[in-house]
């Protein structure tokens, strides 16, 4: 068996040679000009006019496109067309895109790009949430799930907390930034190589702007230098200025942006902003809550309607609140269109339960675990989502207990408390969080993928799908589900490029389904070709004289070779069978198919059941905290997770912890700074993704064993998950701070920087000063 071993990433030693190509390292080939974009120098305005002469009288330029050398659609979008490829009328952010200069090199295209001379008359910007709320700006309408009744519920409550919590962004920061080439064909066809996660769209879109048919435009990926949701839309305009000057010229022509290029004119994270308020009683019950969202979605909807969805739908988390109102909108900035991330909306949801949980914990002088486990989801009414859906196969208790007891919480708690009231340097603080992530797409159109395996005479296998590998180690898994279904070894089986030519009209990878979507496609593709060779199988191991009958159905196929159950000493190679096959003239390749069951959610009313499964787990961070400078060290983390039976344990280990330190980063350390609407956190050197030494001295992952009857081979899906579980850190820094003046709280936004935490430090300590009384999170 493959499957449930730890098997090396397929594309691992090329990774560690650089043997493996990423799309600037394919050698340019004759002719090949490149692409250099130039951008709008201010965040909003009219755009009157560019000078473009000397740009096109530059050494080694070949042309200078605008919006006006694009014969078809100029707006794309994947929800609503309403972004330019080059912008028009208008320029709505800084670097937005008005012109692309195509010249033999990469210096001579950026020389040309600094002679173009835009202008703009320039108009005041919306350059935050705050900004967006008073002048109305907002893209979509507002979105809404409710449950039983806020406004009654809350009248009747013993205890109010109500507050406002203010989440920022996060840069992706890939180390592969956004790259395409693209290669004229016969008949004015295009070949696009693209690092993105959704090859159709390119298709899509690069098509309807040329006016061409989507048969003419074929999209590839091989790989990805990491993606995380930034390149589920935004790889469309270089993959587009691109394939525009490849149509234009009949030359091959590359888009490559520099680090910062790619910093200032790709959207990131969206900020939030949420008003909320929560009933309970003198337990620490969540008797009711209401929450309102507010998220900066950039200058154009891109996907921000979609990831709002998800925010609404992950607002309760792990807890049961019986009168709930979740409320969302979406504002307009002059900022690049903020886009889908890791997790896409729901770490923002989550953060501001764990908020309110801990906030309500405070306020109470109460363990917050306890009152986390008061809340869980449980069993009857109490399993029930806001928006209807049965909580099925909930692990949340058990895992809650069993981490607790492995995380030893309540004697690290005693002693937390006891360090506490001695120490005048630091604090300590511990929490442990949960996540609960639905899984699938929630549009559900998007839940399907199609697959095509080819078995070779040599007993070879290629497969062909949708997903895209970024890094997470999908084509991995996908060997694995393969080989197995014809009982090879992993080494007998590649999985191609992604391409639109073999697999068409596909999903983005993303959502973390990847493996379920693709995966489940390539085995019913392989399953249809398996009965085909069981047939020929049967009819070469059938004793003299003895008839066919239903032997097919006996027929195994395990180490590499083929055998009738009834009698296992007899075998035939699968090299041989397959060779067979051919001779009696059986189709050895197949179209997969698969379509996610049982969705079936209705946006408007905000009901339904709009994921076929959850994951599941808790982390436990314990965090000391510098009382003079704020600085954070994250000492300990214990994280439980329920992946059901893994694929690969060792690829879903790295994503676990890969997860969890990308969301550790973007809680304590990434911070989007603009001077107004021009971002000034644009390198490496002043935004602080985390580094080894941000890795938790003592970091404890386990898997909670379980088998998930709802998805292929019992899995569950890992790539999102892991990253709501470091709000574990940033609740333990919460859990700090309460003891400088107990039970008061003051507000901790996100991320929680050194600056930040000792900012609510100050604020406190002044409290415990004569007169002075809480200004926040005080029963209402």
């Amino acid at each position: 068996m493959n499957v449930g071993q730890s098997l090396p990433h397929e594309s691992a030693a090329g990774h560690a040679t650089g043997e493996a190509l990423f799309i600037d390292d394919i050698p340019p080939t004759p002719g090949e000009l490149f692409v250099g974009v130039v951008g709008s120098p201010v965040a909003n305005g009219l755009l009157l006019g560019m000078e473009l002469s000397e740009a096109r009288c530059a050494d080694g330029v070949v042309g200078v496109f605008t919006r006006a050398d694009i014969p078809g659609n100029h707006l794309f979008g994947a929800i609503v067309a309403d972004e330019p490829f080059l912008a028009d009328e208008r320029v709505h952010y800084i670097g937005q895109p008005v012109a692309a200069v195509a010249a033999r090199t990469r210096q001579e295209a950026a020389r040309a790009c600094a002679l173009v001379k835009v202008q703009v008359e320039e108009q005041p910007a919306c350059c935050s949430i705050d900004d967006a709320i008073r002048s109305e700006s907002f893209l979509g309408g507002p979105r809404r799930i409710t449950r039983g009744d806020f406004d009654a519920a809350w009248a009747l409550a013993p205890g109010k907390l109500e507050g406002v919590i203010d989440i920022g962004g996060q840069e992706h920061f890939y180390f592969e930034s956004q790259a395409a080439i693209a290669y004229p064909g016969e008949n004015g066809s295009l070949r696009v190589h693209a690092s993105t996660q959704n090859p159709t769209e390119l298709q899509t879109v690069i098509a309807a702007a040329l006016n061409l048919g989507m048969h003419a435009v074929v999209c590839e990926c091989r790989r990805m230098g990491g993606a995380f949701g930034g390149k589920e839309t935004q790889a469309a305009i270089p993959a587009f200025l691109a394939a525009l000057v490849a149509h234009k010229t009949n030359r091959a022509a590359r888009v490559v942006y520099t680090k910062r290029e790619d910093l200032l004119r790709t959207g990131k994270r969206h900020p939030f902003r949420c008003f909320w308020k929560v009933g309970f009683d003198e337990n620490g019950q969540i008797l009711c809550a209401r929450l309102e969202f507010y998220s900066d979605g950039g200058c154009s909807t891109d996907l921000s309607l979609a990831v709002l969805e998800r925010t609404i739908l992950h607002a309760d988390n792990a807890y049961f609140i019986p009168d709930i109102d979740i409320r969302g909108r979406v504002c307009r900035t002059n900022l690049p269109s903020n886009t889908a991330f890791r997790g896409f909306g729901a770490p923002q949801a989550v953060a501001v339960m764990e908020n309110i949980l801990q906030e309500v914990a405070i306020s109470l002088r109460k363990d917050a675990y306890e009152v986390r486990r008061r809340n869980c989801y449980g069993a009857g009414k109490r399993r029930v989502t806001p928006y209807g859906q049965i909580v099925e196969g909930n692990s949340l208790p058990r895992i809650f207990r069993q981490l607790a007891k492995a995380a030893d919480y309540k004697a690290r708690l005693a002693a937390i408390a006891k360090f506490n009231e001695t120490s005048k340097s630091s604090l300590r603080g511990i929490a442990m969080t949960p996540v609960k992530f639905g899984i699938s797409f929630t549009k559900k159109f998007l839940n399907q993928a199609n697959a095509m395996v080819n078995v070779y005479t040599d007993g070879t296998v290629q497969v062909s799908t949708g997903a895209t590998e970024m890094g997470q180690g999908v084509h991995t898994k996908i060997r694995q589900l393969v080989a197995d279904e014809f009982g090879i070894g992993v080494d007998s089986v590649s999985v191609m490029l992604t391409s639109t030519e073999k697999s068409n009209n596909t999903s983005p990878t993303s959502a973390s389904v990847g493996t379920d979507l693709n995966g489940a496609a390539a085995v019913d593709a392989c399953r249809q070709i398996r009965e085909r060779l069981a047939r020929v199988a049967a009819m070469m191991l059938a004793k003299d004289g003895e008839k066919g009958g239903n032997a097919a159905m006996h027929m195994r196929f395990a180490g590499a070779r083929v055998y009738d159950e009834r009698r296992p000493q007899r075998t035939i190679a699968f090299r041989d069978l397959v060779h067979q096959a051919r001779l009696e003239r059986v189709d050895l390749g197949a179209r997969g198919f698969y379509a996610t069951p049982g969705l079936d959610f209705h946006a408007a009313a905000g009901q339904g059941r709009p994921f076929l499964y959850y994951t599941m787990g808790a982390g436990v961070a314990e965090v000391v905290v510098d009382r003079f400078t704020g600085e954070l060290d994250v000492e300990r983390v214990d994280i439980l997770m329920d992946l059901g039976r893994m694929i690969n344990p060792g690829i879903d280990r790295g994503q676990v912890i890969g997860a969890f330190m990308q969301g550790l980063g973007w809680l304590t350390t990434e911070e989007l700074r603009y001077d107004g609407e021009r971002l000034t956190s644009d390198s490496i050197s002043n935004y602080k993704i985390p580094a080894i030494s941000d890795l938790p001295k003592d970091f404890r992952l386990d898997f909670f064993k379980s088998n998930n009857r709802k998805n292929l081979g019992g899995s569950r899906a890992v790539g999102e998950p892991p990253f709501l579980l470091a709000l574990a850190t940033w609740a333990a820094v919460k859990h700090a701070l309460s003891f400088v003046h107990a039970g008061d709280i003051q507000p901790l936004g996100i991320p929680a920087t050194p600056e930040r935490i000792m900012l609510c430090l100050r604020e406190l300590e002044k409290r415990r000063e004569p007169g002075q009384s809480r200004t926040h999170g005080s029963p209402a």
